[in-house]
Order: structure tokens, then sequence, then C-alpha cells
């Protein structure tokens, strides 16, 4: 996986939700250094699970795609004698 990198705004945007659940959630202010260090670490150390998670899924969907295309082209073919049909 190379390392995902954020645009500035939606690093700061990110970087807000931070500090928002601190003090919403936690009680507990925490400033933009403390919030952007700790948004790095959970997406170095916490980031590929969630990553190779939505993989997983999309390859689920394409994988359920292709078997549902396949069974359409499957339903138009004509019956032949060199055909399972």
């Amino acid at each position: 996986m190379s390392h995902i990198t954020f645009t500035e705004d939606e690093k700061s945007t990110l970087v807000d939700k931070v500090k928002n659940y601190f003090e919403n959630e936690l009680s507990q202010e925490i400033g933009q250094f403390d919030a952007e260090f700790l948004l790095e670490f959970f997406s170095s150390e916490v980031g590929g699970y969630h990553y190779n998670k939505g993989l997983r899924d999309a390859q689920d969907i394409f994988k359920e795609k292709v078997e549902s295309i396949t069974d359409a082209i499957y339903e138009l073919e004509v019956p032949t004698e060199f055909s399972g049909k």
C-alpha cells in the first residue's frame, strides 16, 4: 500500500474531527499538533486495516457484478448443438 496523502483541506477537516471528538466525547481539549500527530498515528497503524477491508468489499462487489453479467450473457445464448443448452 502506498502512503495515502490528503490535501490540506482534507487534513484540516480530519484534524478538526479528531479535536471535536476529544472535546465532545472525552471532555478533553487537544491541540492542533497533537491532533495531527494522532491522525498520522492512526493512519499509519490502523489505516491499512480499513484500506484492505475497503479493497475486499470492492472486490466482492466486482465479483457479484461479473457473475451477474455472465448470467445475463448466458441467458442470451441461442441453443445450438455446440452449446450447453
